[in-house]
């Protein structure tokens, strides 16, 4: 098995929707699941930002007269579609379809163009970045796989590429969420809906008991084991 890493950066104003999170640095978004062949690709994304970034970012990522992937033009004529799969204050659950992908130059139909089955792919859009982590099983190089895609980089984007030697922390963000109870989903949103985590904060740990019903002590415990799991698994993935 292989790894490794591709980052496309952009400069601001080359592409309307990466221009949000110049505009919005505490928006992100991150595939849990992505699936292509050579003609169709689908996936979730989970979005997380305040409230005025999603609602800019819902006009513009779920047009579905507009594609997401392009790097090679701004826009392509493909058939695809988005559905919202939950929808919060602060987050968004989205899955995508598309056909067609060969006419549309995106990471993904590069990589299974070049490297074939068996690709596993997790993505993170955040500031400029739009970052790939893949895996596949396989020894074929890579060089010509990146002379491709830079070779269709509109203007305004930039590609790096990098080996990763080591395996097996994918998606930490998802296996975090599999952890948590919704009791602990439901305090911990309420506590970045309402600015607990902002400096200064905006609201007390009694203030958030009072607005979940919820005694006290027991909130700060569901805030202390979210945050303890939450630093343990990123700490783990990290080093």
């Amino acid at each position: 098995m292989r790894e490794f890493e591709f980052v496309v950066t952009f400069e601001r104003g080359a592409d309307d929707l990466m221009d949000l999170f110049f505009e919005y640095p505490a928006l992100t978004t991150r595939s849990s699941t992505c699936f292509t062949t050579h003609d169709r690709m689908w996936r979730i994304d989970h979005v997380r930002g305040e409230k005025e970034a999603l609602a800019s970012f819902d006009d513009l990522f779920l047009d579905e007269d507009r594609c997401n992937e392009c790097f090679d033009v701004v826009n392509c004529d493909t058939a695809r579609m988005y559905h919202v799969l939950d929808r919060k204050t602060n987050a968004r659950t989205v899955y995508t379809y598309r056909e067609e992908v060969h006419r549309c130059h995106s990471i993904p139909h590069h990589v299974v163009d070049h490297l074939g089955d068996g690709v596993v792919f997790e993505s993170r859009r955040t500031d400029g970045e739009y970052r790939w982590r893949i895996l596949y099983p396989g020894e074929q190089p890579i060089g010509d796989l990146y002379d491709a895609i830079e070779s269709d980089l509109r203007e305004g984007l930039a590609l790096e590429v990098s080996h990763l030697s080591r395996a097996g922390n994918w998606d930490v963000d998802s296996r975090v969420a599999a952890q948590l109870s919704p009791a602990h989903w439901e305090v911990l949103e309420t506590a970045v809906e309402h600015g607990y985590y902002s400096r200064p904060r905006d609201v007390t740990v009694a203030e958030l008991a009072s607005l979940l019903d919820a005694p006290r002590s027991t909130v700060q415990y569901r805030l202390r084991t979210a945050e303890d799991l939450i630093v343990e698994q990123f700490v783990d993935a990290a080093l």
